[in-house]
């Protein structure tokens, strides 16, 4: 199992020095965020954490701001209990409940996914899994082959079965995401969701009608051709997992890569695009 650091930033101004401080981590893989009254939460795998490299930020050579930060190890046995305190479910209108068990239902939703997660980080993406969703529910996804890569809980996969998926795989560099998609499926009776272990490297020779790809912009940008070049023609292939000022560095990749734009959304600075492969 992998260890995740968390970097409570305190800022001073806390705007704009937070949005700054926020553009610049995710450019060094960072991959989830927590606004907090003084600041920022950041957290990065322990492997990928560089002192050096965080200092020598701009906004930490500026005399317009204060940073004053501290880290902490998220060790993987306690992140179940971290998560019961943090997590809230996520709702879209009256079509989509994602929920823990022990979140109480209020109101009537038309689709309901019930996760148990292995990890406490990631609340930042909710506005992700919000957007991905609601992006889905405007697809066609009967009896498509669908491809949820970066597959986390497995949450996106799931939906993509209730909403009529033929297929789907549903694939994730960590171990212990791809256990926890399994459980997952399994807890919401997504007998056609395949939980695999691995990369973009998986996907040779394969083909999908439908990719989701919540991620983040660094591994979007370095696989994007892997994933179109799996995409079949006229299919459909949702990205997220980035923030508005990286959309012209995802949509610049995606017409290189022969993909036709077609709408996007946005929630809280993060966005969804929908392309499709013509």
């Amino acid at each position: 199992m992998k260890n995740y650091l968390v970097l409570d930033f305190k800022i001073s101004p806390v705007e704009p020095g937070r949005d700054i401080l926020l553009a610049l981590l995710d450019n060094l893989g960072y991959d989830s965020f927590e606004e907090s009254p003084k600041g920022l939460k950041a957290y990065i795998l322990e492997e990928d954490f560089k002192e050096d490299e965080l200092l020598q930020l701009p906004i930490f050579q500026s005399d317009e701001f204060e940073i004053n930060w501290e880290s902490e190890k998220l060790e993987t046995i306690n992140w179940n209990e971290e998560w019961e305190r943090n997590y809230e479910p996520v709702s879209l209108e009256d079509k989509l409940l994602i929920r823990a068990p022990f979140h109480q239902v209020e109101g009537s939703f038309k689709h309901e996914i019930v996760i148990e997660p292995k990890m406490s980080f990631g609340t930042g993406h909710h506005f992700t899994t919000r957007l991905m969703s609601k992006a889905m529910f405007d697809l066609d996804l009967n009896g498509k082959l669908v491809l949820d890569m970066g597959t986390g809980t497995g949450i996106l996969a799931i939906l993509a079965q209730q909403l009529g998926a033929k297929e789907i795989d549903a694939i994730d560099n960590f171990e212990w995401a791809v256990e926890n998609t399994a459980e997952n499926a399994e807890r919401n009776q997504a007998d056609k969701v395949k939980a695999e272990w691995g990369d973009a490297e998986l996907l040779k020779g394969r083909s999908y009608e439908v990719i989701l790809a919540n991620i983040n912009r660094n591994v979007l940008l370095e696989d994007m051709k892997s994933y179109v070049d799996t995409l079949s023609q006229g299919g459909s292939i949702l990205f997220s997992g980035f923030f508005a000022h990286d959309f012209d560095l995802i949509n610049d990749e995606a017409l290189k890569q022969g993909l036709e734009f077609q709408s996007k959304i946005e929630e809280e600075r993060w966005q969804c695009v929908h392309y499709r492969k013509p």
